[in-house]
């Protein structure tokens, strides 16, 4: 549909672009409207002509004027007088969720120290890294588990490529630990490997892995950090200009009472809240 190709801009008959339900929001407009993306910043626009209050979250790529709050990572450009910018992503992890993450996977617990958490993206245009790379990023990290010890929670994206995947497997076959390549392996346990994690190294293309990685209170270091370009470098350079990267070939990393987490959320929610006119039950 035109209004959703085009958006955030508003056309004839806009109101109409997410259907009934949406259009029933328009007659009873909320207090508060928060959306994700540049179709969501149509739907946020519309709601604001109704009044409501809305946030926006990542660049509209239309002028932040249009929004009452506008969220953007710090390595985008938009900037403004009610633009908040953030490093890294927004995510709900913190202390709380990390403690029922290993309540739900208990059975890490018991795996040898240090548990090394490996998150595998995919490449992608601001990280092309090549399956050799993770190939050979694989053998020498188990080398280092076999030999000083530990074990090892790894994880797999939809981006992880099946050649990747399976390299990932071979790599890891005699090391004690999970590894965990989609759904026949069981159910994700992704919130399991962050929560027990005494270590994580993320591949370089996904600021959402690292982001996340980079809440808990654990050393956190980029794979393959050289393959890295543009926004996805910079990212990178801003995390370890706060201190919250470590070395790719430290197994044992930095202590872990040093580490502050990074935790955007909490802080970007406390700014949006002094910002806007609202009441303590939005």
């Amino acid at each position: 549909m035109p209004w959703r190709w085009l958006a955030p801009r508003r056309l004839p008959g806009a109101a109409q672009a997410y259907g009934a339900g949406f259009a029933e929001l328009l007659r009873r407009p909320p207090a508060l409207a928060i959306g994700c993306g540049r179709q969501a910043a149509l739907a946020t626009r519309l709601l604001r002509a109704r009044g409501s209050t809305v946030v926006q979250v990542l660049d509209p790529r239309l002028s932040p004027r249009h929004w009452d709050v506008v969220v953007v990572p710090e390595h985008d450009r938009l900037r403004g007088d009610n633009v908040l910018t953030l490093l890294g992503s927004l995510h709900p992890i913190d202390d709380a969720w990390l403690a029922a993450a290993r309540a739900a996977f208990p059975q890490f617990g018991t795996l040898p120290s240090p548990r090394t958490a490996l998150l595998v993206g995919g490449p992608a245009t601001l990280a092309p890294w090549t399956a050799e790379a993770a190939a050979a990023l694989f053998q020498q990290l188990a080398a280092q588990l076999r030999a000083g010890g530990g074990s090892v929670l790894a994880s797999t994206s939809r981006r992880t490529p099946p050649a990747v995947a399976a390299a990932l497997r071979s790599a890891f076959a005699a090391v004690p630990g999970v590894v965990w390549c989609g759904e026949r392996d069981g159910p994700n346990p992704y919130a399991g490997l962050l929560g027990w994690a005494e270590r994580i190294v993320c591949t370089p293309d996904s600021v959402n892995l690292l982001s996340e990685a980079c809440a808990t209170r654990v050393p956190v270091s980029v794979a393959m950090p050289l393959t890295a370009r543009g926004r996805a470098r910079d990212f990178h350079a801003a995390l370890h200009a706060r201190g919250r990267l470590a070395d790719a070939t430290d197994v044992h990393g930095a202590a872990m009472h040093t580490i502050e987490p990074l935790r955007e959320t909490a802080r970007i929610a406390t700014r949006i809240r002094a910002r806007l006119p609202l009441d303590a039950s939005q």
